[in-house]
């Protein structure tokens, strides 16, 4: 058997996912959630074969789950469920160790298919996407200069998702389970390093980079 663990935020939608893969005989959901960092720690637990990952969660964006679970748990393999087919998105999912990325208005054998070909180590995009459009898109990037949220460490990056979505310093602190002081030290030094002057311009920015939806 397959273990798999979902990872979305709408439970209408998990079950439904959860029914279709498990409707594969060698298919099996050993976990589910629908929040980010749930889902690190679910990983470590469950050590998966195979992360199928809602790309827009609260707690952390899918992109940041998929970076800190192929860190922490190489051999196991993500797949990316997302809204979007933004060439932006996919493309950081790729950087972040994702093997296949399938838009939710594809049709349900694409999700099986990204998963079994990324259970044989290969990627696998659902339409429009393709591996010619990506590779494309990938080196025209490639002369660009480094985005500074690459600067940030694994904890900014955790305290910003939470920033972005409204939460006060003493709830970030507590959802992180760190003191006040440290969630503050960490959002002064990703407010330096992104330069965002405003908690406007700090949701402007989460909304570019996929932490926060755009609906």
């Amino acid at each position: 058997m397959v273990p798999i663990l979902l990872v979305e935020d709408h439970q209408v939608v998990r079950q439904g996912l959860r029914f279709l893969l498990e409707h594969e005989a060698d298919f099996h959901i050993v976990g589910e959630t629908g929040d980010g960092l749930q889902a690190v720690q679910l990983a470590e637990q469950l050590k998966p074969a195979v992360l199928v990952l809602d790309l827009i969660l609260p707690g952390l964006t899918g992109l940041e789950v998929a970076r800190q679970v192929k860190q922490r748990l190489p051999p196991t393999q993500i797949v990316i469920l997302s809204m979007y087919a933004d060439l932006g998105y996919v493309l950081q999912a790729l950087n972040n160790g994702v093997s296949g990325y399938v838009v939710k208005n594809a049709s349900a054998t694409h999700l099986v298919q990204a998963v079994r070909a990324a259970l044989a180590g290969q990627r696998y995009f659902s339409p429009p996407l393709s591996e010619a459009v990506v590779q494309d898109y990938a080196e025209k990037t490639q002369r660009g200069a480094l985005d500074p949220y690459e600067t940030l460490t694994t904890r900014e990056r955790e305290v910003l998702n939470l920033a972005a979505e409204g939460l006060t310093v003493p709830e970030i602190g507590s959802r992180l389970a760190i003191s006040p002081r440290s969630a503050e030290s960490h959002r002064a030094n990703l407010m330096r390093k992104l330069h965002p002057h405003t908690q406007t311009d700090l949701v402007r920015y989460a909304l570019h980079h996929g932490i926060l939806p755009h609906d």
